[in-house]
């Protein structure tokens, strides 16, 4: 499934009509926060197979 630079264009502009433009930082730092916890749970879960 790719999506093409028109796809995305539409998708960015039905985020900002859903969440408004004041809202719009707020949600993408907790989007950032979100996928760095992700991949610091995913590297803990890596690390701590490979020690058993």
């Amino acid at each position: 499934m790719n999506l093409g630079p028109t796809e995305l264009i539409v998708i960015l502009v039905i985020v900002l009509l859903l969440f408004g433009g004041a809202k719009l930082p707020k949600l993408a730092r907790s989007l950032g926060q979100a996928q760095k916890e992700f991949k610091d749970g995913l590297q803990d879960g890596t690390s701590d197979s490979e020690a058993s």
